[in-house]
């Protein structure tokens, strides 16, 4: 994910998880297309993902794919820092 982030100019600020979805935390510039991002985010880590665990992939994918076609982002301008650290720190690691 920081590969992916540093390739986009992007900061990860952080990065955690669920059983079924992923939290990070970016800075990103204004130029970045966010959907880019997140869409080389997803192919890039499931390529790796495969090729590393292939024997336990099969159990997690949708209908073939390793994500799903959608993504939430949210804006935390204004919010401190520390408030969001927190949040995304709190929720369980991906398996």
């Amino acid at each position: 994910m920081r590969d992916v982030c540093a390739d986009f100019e992007v900061e990860l600020v952080e990065f955690n998880g669920e059983d079924d979805h992923v939290h990070l935390l970016v800075r990103y510039p204004p130029k970045v297309q966010l959907s880019k991002l997140v869409n080389s985010l997803k192919g890039v880590s499931s390529r790796r993902l495969r090729q590393e665990h292939e024997e336990h992939v099969g159990r997690y994918l949708w209908g073939g794919r390793f994500w799903s076609g959608s993504y939430f982002a949210g804006s935390c301008d204004g919010a401190p820092l520390t408030v969001v650290r927190e949040y995304v720190e709190q929720q369980q690691r991906p398996i």
